[in-house]
């Protein structure tokens, strides 16, 4: 009995630290890695970078331009990998101001896309190199029609359906629903169960640029982005609960800091990427990129492994001491 409750306690101790190197915390990121994107993709161009979402199946990442002209494909590295171009939304062409803001992926090649003044989002199946009029996929309205200040951000939890939506200002507001019935002849109205609003901002942050729902990590929580260029836009990325409390952020001033970071996605090694659009300040060089940003937390300290180790030899001596007893 002393034997099992010495392995039993070991075990705990283990798995506890186990635990504490593995949590989640955004404290620990800094940046590993800044790749340019391509400016045209299989004929999709002028790709201001504007949402972005990670394909577990595929191991790949989307991102889209905020021009609605198509969805690109690439690695985890940004190397283009394909495109599918949009030919309308809806009976208008890819240049009628439709303004592509928010992108999260379903699973098994579907992914949907949120415009942002139509407030209406998109399913449609991605198909390398071919073309689709979203006017003619099934659509969800998540609010009503609005100006330059409507939906940025969408995500997507594969655990229970939910959709999660981050309108940008004037509210800025963070909509959780159960999840939406897309129709093909209208876009139903979607109600969310909850809902975080703020006249002058939301969660600290002035304004809301995405956000990403932390399932694949297992945990529930959502990252929320909040940057831009103007003077007062808050640059910054914070982990929220769903009930609104904020758990940890990290300070995105000194990252690009010529670039509105529009997205952000995660994988499921914890890694977090984030898109910014090209330079479009004054004295940018010609032909500024879009930018993915690959931000990592860093790996447990030797200490951790040593203790990791440590208790495994110890567990194996005490099994062998039992036996040779």
């Amino acid at each position: 009995m002393q034997f099992k409750s010495t392995l039993s306690a070991i075990a705990l101790a283990l798995v506890s630290v186990a635990a504490s190197a593995q949590t989640f915390s955004l404290n620990n990121y800094t940046v590993q890695n800044t790749y340019g994107l391509d400016l045209s993709v299989g004929g999709v161009s002028g790709l201001e970078g504007s949402a972005i979402t990670y394909a577990q199946d595929r191991g790949t990442l989307f991102f889209i331009g905020d021009e609605g002209k198509g969805v690109i494909e690439i690695s985890r590295t940004g190397t283009s990998l394909g495109s599918m171009a949009f030919t309308g939304w809806g009976g208008k062409s890819t240049k009628d101001g439709n303004d592509s803001e928010g992108l999260a992926y379903l699973g098994g090649g579907v992914l949907a896309v949120a415009e942002e003044r139509l407030q209406n989002v998109y399913k449609f199946n991605y198909t390398a190199g071919g073309s689709i009029d979203l006017g003619t996929v099934p659509v969800a309205s998540v609010g009503p029609t609005t100006s330059n200040i409507g939906i940025e951000g969408l995500s997507y939890d594969a655990r229970n359906g939910n959709y999660i939506t981050a309108k940008q200002d004037n509210p800025a507001t963070l909509s959780i629903f159960n999840s939406l019935s897309f129709s093909t002849a209208t876009a139903p109205d979607a109600v969310a169960t909850t809902t975080f609003s703020g006249a002058t901002g939301l969660f600290g942050l002035t304004q809301l640029s995405d956000v990403q729902a932390l399932s694949i990590l297992g945990n529930n929580n959502l990252l929320v982005l909040s940057t831009g260029t103007n003077s007062g836009d808050s640059r910054e990325l914070i982990e929220v609960t769903r009930s609104g409390t904020v758990v940890s952020r990290l300070d995105l001033t000194h990252i690009v800091p010529r670039n509105a970071i529009e997205g952000v996605t995660v994988d499921e090694r914890g890694t977090i990427y984030l898109l910014a659009e090209q330079d479009q300040l004054s004295g940018a060089p010609a032909g500024s990129k879009s930018q993915l940003i690959v931000l990592t937390a860093p790996v447990p300290e030797p200490e951790t492994y040593a203790m990791l180790l440590a208790g495994l030899g110890l567990m194996g001596a005490v099994a062998r001491r039992k036996r040779a007893a």
